[in-house]
């Protein structure tokens, strides 16, 4: 992985915690706003997913996320030339699309915990997750509609193609986990729906809020885009082999899910002994009627198997990979020198975070 600490990129100068934060800062208060319109009780059961409050509905601290998505919207208002608060409805609008889909796939996916915490669905119901989680995506084109600009209509077109394509991943991914092999291709597809759709929105949408042309932001897009499926690849390096304190999710979580993800259909499909008896025992735990009641020797074995077939470190430079392919993007805008070293200091951040 590119040797960037998540405190401070030596080789730009940027403190990361400080851009992240400024980013949740300068977003957060239009975020609550927002939030507190929702009735009553789907406005506290949101707060409390957001980390608000405590599941009594006590003021709490709770962790809200990384918020790269805030930050790369700020960022993107910036590199078009205009102020970064231009970028908060944007902001704004993408960290609740985000949020939305975060609600459903907890309840989909059947996680009962998130940042540390119990689940929306595990502490208020699957009916109010559901339906914070619709309220959340409505809100998302409120924020930025109400502008009433042309900008803004620009910007909600961006928004709604990347919410469908993030969907569609979703539905992809639910899909693969009952299939026995899934391709590499397909697996990169599901996974740019999933993850670089809403990340290549985050980055383009403050631009096209400050006014940048067509151009701009679909080239402001494919650097986020490709940070996106960066960041996926490593979500699914910890999603099998991440430290549960770091992430707060199990042990081989996705392992426990079945998920087809990038480690997963890199080994299947590297042939040789490990990839065969990977193969072989995964097509047997999608017809065992005992998945749930398996031992962490289990999970364990076949995570050692997904590493000796190569789909650790194939995944890992895939990572490295679509992390350079979003770099390069960033040499066809013109934008201040310092907007550029905060986005690639971001774009190193997210191959060597560990949550």
């Amino acid at each position: 992985m590119p040797s960037a600490s998540p405190a401070d990129d030596t080789a730009t100068g940027v403190d990361i915690v400080a851009l992240l934060e400024r980013g949740r800062t300068m977003s957060t208060p239009v975020l609550r706003a927002a939030v507190d319109r929702l009735a009553p009780p789907m406005n506290t059961v949101a707060a409390y997913h957001f980390g608000w409050i405590d599941a009594q509905g006590r003021p709490a601290d709770g962790d809200g996320g990384k918020a790269v998505r805030p930050a790369l919207a700020l960022l993107s208002a910036e590199a078009a030339g205009a102020a970064p608060e231009v970028g908060i409805p944007g902001a704004v609008a993408v960290e609740l699309v985000h949020n939305f889909s975060l609600l459903h796939d907890d309840l989909m996916d059947g996680d009962e915990q998130r940042r540390h915490r119990d689940t929306v669905w595990k502490v208020h119901g699957p009916a109010q997750a559901i339906l914070v989680g619709d309220a959340l995506f409505a809100l998302a084109g409120e924020v930025l509609l109400e502008l009433g600009t042309v900008e803004a209509g620009r910007a909600t077109r961006r928004l709604t193609t990347a919410t469908r394509r993030l969907i569609d991943g979703q539905a992809q991914d639910i899909s693969y986990e009952h299939r026995e092999r899934v391709t590499v291709e397909e697996c990169l597809e599901m996974e740019g729906n999933k993850t670089g759709a809403l990340l290549a929105c985050a980055v383009s949408i403050g631009a096209v809020l400050g006014g940048a042309d067509d151009r701009t932001a679909d080239t402001l897009e494919a650097y986020g885009y490709h940070l996106g499926l960066a960041f996926q690849a490593v979500d699914d390096l910890l999603g099998i082999w991440g430290d549960p304190e770091s992430t707060g999710k199990q042990t081989w979580s996705d392992l426990r899910q079945r998920k087809k993800s990038l480690p997963v259909v890199a080994a299947l499909a590297a042939g040789g002994p490990a990839s065969k008896r990977l193969g072989e025992l995964l097509a047997a735990d999608a017809k065992s009627n005992d998945f749930d009641s398996f031992s962490e020797e289990e999970f364990a074995t076949r995570a050692a198997l997904i590493e000796e077939a190569g789909g650790r470190e194939w995944t890992s430079q895939e990572a490295r990979r679509q992390h350079a392919v979003a770099i390069e993007a960033l040499d066809r805008v013109d934008m201040p020198g310092q907007v550029r070293a905060q986005l690639v200091a971001l774009a190193d951040f997210v191959v060597v975070r560990k949550r």
